[in-house]
């Protein structure tokens, strides 16, 4: 019988009883030592070819492939610098690096190039095939996206450069991913070929899991990557509802402002102009809030003239640089004033939040100003509120995922919101650029915005007629409104009146109680002397 380590010699003779001769010594090895765990079964095959498992076995042999992931280490270095500064510009915006538009789209744009490149390299020495089908999928989507910012007029004014250079170089990497992909499988398969014989089709276990963590991550980018198309096309769609007044350039022609006026200008009998009536919103847009109870009282005769305006952000205004205070709006809302030929003199009519903004449009013009109506108004003590950090992070993370448009494009489906109601309606505040008008307002409220009107406190005429209007609700359910509300009635020395709608909520026109006081009361205050 053959040994199991040795060969076949005399020694390994049976004896004639059957028995294996137990005295006998170990026999040594074919290679003429001791065999152990290490020693050969078999004698070598493949000719000399190496085991396809064998970590020598790589396609980073290749100086080709290893060139492919360090270019894809660069990319993603300088993707990421990229998506730091667009970071950074939500909150305060670098030297030509504004868009008039919310910023968070070229952010996700971004992210999303990171996110893919990152894939890329994690998993760079497992090619698959569902990696590559993924990749162009999301490429042909970030294409269609291209396509529609640069054809869209309006979408591609609000991206401006940073946000056409980043769906462009979104749209590249991903190509770039396909390509990557390309090569190291090319690369494996040559270095498979030459040092083991023949092309390996088999995957380890470890190898299956990561082909399936990546293809389920990159499933997941490809539903993000057709939500940011749909919020587009439905943004594409919106863009072409005309606005009812002008969007003027301001701010050395940063972003735009629209401004509308209703009526016709009328003197008195001394030949003295008569005052038109300029309105500021509050927490919403104008157009889906102050305007039906101010046209009725155009329409009734109550007042002659009015004009409004949407705060940076709102509707049909552009978003402004950042950080942007209520200082910088007036400022905006003068030169917007300026350059569509309106005058004074004003009656500043505000309701909510949008009582900071006309306090500080009227100390800024004071001698054009006939009169201040503020409508159950925020005081500049309450602006804490606003600008607490845990509302400001709400606003940023509702900002960050805007982009998806999930919200909007649900209302559109299932409860047919329409492009009124996405630009100025029930679903304004869903869009990306409201998100950021707001989340501008609360990183300033309780810094900048509250010394402007602080100083517009002090520069205020006493003389200047003043009107106060507020919720009955609101001052019963808190103490410190009630207070507050007192408080804004000696804004000047001339208070014409103060009520408190017994019934009314915060915005007091949704009653006809509320709707017959403020008629009334507006009448008084455009016709004081």
């Amino acid at each position: 019988m053959v040994s199991l380590w040795g060969s076949k010699n005399g020694n390994d003779q049976q004896h004639g009883d059957g028995s294996a001769n137990e005295d006998s010594s170990p026999q040594p090895s074919r290679q003429g030592r001791e065999a152990d765990e290490r020693t050969r079964l078999l004698p070598p095959r493949n000719h000399g070819y190496l085991d396809p498992d064998d970590p020598a076995v790589s396609p980073y042999n290749l100086f080709s492939v290893r060139a492919v992931r360090f270019v894809g280490v660069l990319l993603l270095a300088i993707s990421f610098i990229w998506w730091v500064l667009l970071l950074v510009s939500i909150f305060v915006s670098p030297p030509a690096m504004h868009s008039r538009g919310s910023g968070f789209f070229d952010f996700s744009f971004t992210t999303l190039t990171v996110g893919n490149l990152l894939i890329g390299l994690l998993f760079f020495s497992i090619p698959s095939r569902p990696m590559e089908i993924s990749s162009l999928i999301i490429a042909a989507f970030l294409l269609l996206d291209m396509i529609i910012i640069l054809v869209v007029p309006r979408l591609r004014s609000e991206e401006g450069w940073v946000g056409i250079a980043s769906v462009i170089w979104a749209t590249a990497m991903a190509l770039y991913n396909v390509m990557s992909d390309r090569v190291v499988a090319w690369g494996k398969k040559e270095e498979e070929e030459r040092l083991t014989g023949r092309q390996e089709t088999r995957r380890t276990l470890r190898e299956w899991c990561a082909v399936m963590t990546a293809t389920f991550i990159m499933v997941i980018m490809i539903i993000i990557t057709i939500l940011l198309t749909a919020t587009l096309m439905l943004r594409s769609r919106d863009a072409s509802l005309k606005p009812p007044g002008e969007r003027y350039l301001v701010d050395g022609d940063k972003y735009k402002l629209h401004l509308a006026c209703l009526g016709d200008i009328t003197y008195d009998d001394k030949g003295k102009r008569n005052p038109t009536v300029l309105v500021e919103a509050g927490e919403l847009p104008f157009e889906d809030t102050m305007d039906d109870w101010i046209y009725g009282t155009f329409k009734n005769g109550t007042i002659d003239r009015y004009c409004y305006y949407d705060r940076p952000g709102f509707a049909w205004s552009d978003n402004a640089p950042s950080p942007h205070s209520a200082g910088m709006t007036s400022d905006a809302l003068s030169e917007a004033l300026a350059k569509a030929g309106e005058q004074g003199p004003w009656v500043l009519v505000s309701a909510g939040v949008g009582s900071i903004y006309s306090r500080i449009f009227s100390s800024r013009h004071v001698r054009d100003v006939h009169g201040l109506f503020l409508i159950d108004g925020l005081h500049e003590d309450l602006l804490h509120r606003i600008a607490s950090p845990t509302r400001g992070f709400v606003l940023w993370g509702r900002g960050i995922i805007s982009p998806l448009g999930y919200d909007r494009l649900l209302g559109a489906i299932f409860k047919g919101r329409t492009r009124e109601d996405r630009v100025y309606g029930k679903s304004a505040y869903q869009a990306g650029k409201f998100i950021k008008a707001k989340l501008q307002e609360n990183l300033v409220a309780n810094s900048l915005t509250k010394s402007e009107v602080s100083q517009a406190r002090n520069i205020q005429t006493p003389n200047t007629p003043l009107v106060v209007v507020s919720s009955g609700i609101e001052v019963r359910r808190d103490h410190e409104w009630e207070r507050k509300q007192e408080d804004l009635t000696k804004v000047t020395d001339n208070l014409i009146s103060w009520d408190v709608v017994n019934k009314a909520p915060h915005r007091v026109w949704l009653t006809p109680e509320g709707r017959t006081i403020l008629e009334k009361r507006l009448g008084e205050l455009v016709r004081a002397k």
